[in-house]
């Protein structure tokens, strides 16, 4: 793959994020930013090898460039789930090797695999040699508890074995995984952020395309790593504000283009929900996505308790976010005109 490609196509990356980055979510994204590069929730390789893999696998075709994130331990299995997801179209297969959850230890992959960086470079050479498309690892700087090494010579093993396996690009969540006392949403935020280990690991592979992943909030510190990285990669900041993604296409990728309204996106997003529902998606699980569309605008409170309450009601349509507009659009909306319009049908 040719790593100055790799660049400038990467620089502004969405976190896989489980129960979160469904195709719903990443649809409603691509509405914000033309060019930043999605990610699937991780599937685990068994349950598309030996499950039914067009409802894990099928998303739209609006949603390239999309990353397919791959869970599992088993290079021959990992090796078959990926060429299945290339053949769905995918533009980039995926190994978690950064999740701490209990669930993914118990099955021996995840954070876990940078204790045997043997194993996932077999199994970045099996899928490699099975797809066209690159193949990427995502990790941690580290686990705890791990083998006997100091902190950096155990991530530079790990980095130095996958990448002599043929993986060229590496997203490196800045932070140590914690593998026991500490649940998966504590370890994304408790254990220090350590960019001094990331920047240390950018000189010593200068050759890798290298995507920072942990903490990122700002356009500021976004533009501020990609002075020294290839990508940032960011995750909760586009759950709690998704508007924040347009407005880094704009002023990082999208040579100065205006992002597009609010307004726009919404109706958009409500011909998607529209089709969708017609081949028997649940609406609930599309309108979830666009609750902090107004992050930080007046009234975004009220817009989110419209369409939360309107979500759980029998015979809600998507039209519901036509009405839950006004909310935003008309200026001194009152708690008199809410009520009004919680009456009235979709």
């Amino acid at each position: 793959m040719n790593s100055v490609h790799a660049h400038l196509d990467r620089r502004i990356c969405v976190a896989p994020m489980m129960d979160y980055t469904d195709r719903h979510f990443r649809f409603f994204l691509r509405l914000l930013s033309p060019s930043a590069w999605l990610y699937t929730e991780m599937i685990n390789a068994q349950a598309i090898v030996r499950g039914d893999a067009k409802r894990h696998l099928a998303f739209d075709g609006s949603e390239h460039p999309v990353a397919l994130q791959l869970g599992g331990n088993d290079p021959r299995l990992l090796a078959e789930a990926a060429a299945i997801g290339a053949q769905f179209g995918y533009d980039e297969i995926n190994l978690n090797c950064g999740c701490p959850s209990d669930r993914v230890q118990s099955g021996r992959f995840g954070a876990c695999l940078m204790a045997e960086p043997e194993r996932v470079a077999a199994a970045v050479a099996a899928m490699r040699a099975r797809v066209a498309i690159p193949v990427t690892v995502k990790c941690r700087i580290g686990i705890e508890p791990r083998p006997a090494s100091e902190d950096y010579e155990f991530l530079h093993t790990f980095i130095g074995t996958v990448a002599a396996a043929g993986c060229e690009i590496v997203i490196l969540h800045a932070r140590m995984a914690l593998l026991a006392g500490l649940t998966p949403k504590d370890n994304r935020e408790v254990p220090p952020l350590r960019y001094d280990v990331a920047e240390r690991l950018r000189r010593d592979f200068p050759n890798l395309t290298l995507i920072v992943n942990g903490g990122v909030r700002t356009i500021d510190y976004t533009r501020e790593l990609l002075k020294t990285f290839d990508g940032v990669m960011l995750g909760r900041e586009i759950c709690d504000n998704p508007y924040r993604l347009a407005e880094l296409h704009q002023q990082i990728g999208g040579q100065g283009c205006p992002p597009p309204a609010r307004e726009d996106v919404i109706e958009r997003y409500v011909n998607y929900m529209e089709r969708r529902l017609a081949v028997g998606y649940r609406l609930a699980a599309m309108l979830r996505h666009v609750l902090a569309l107004y992050a930080g605008q007046p009234r975004a409170r009220s817009w989110r308790r419209f369409i939360s309450e309107r979500a759980a009601l029998a015979g809600t349509t998507p039209a519901v976010l036509r009405q839950a507009l006004r909310i935003v659009a008309t200026p001194g909306f009152t708690e008199l005109q809410l009520q009004t319009l919680s009456r009235q049908r979709a």
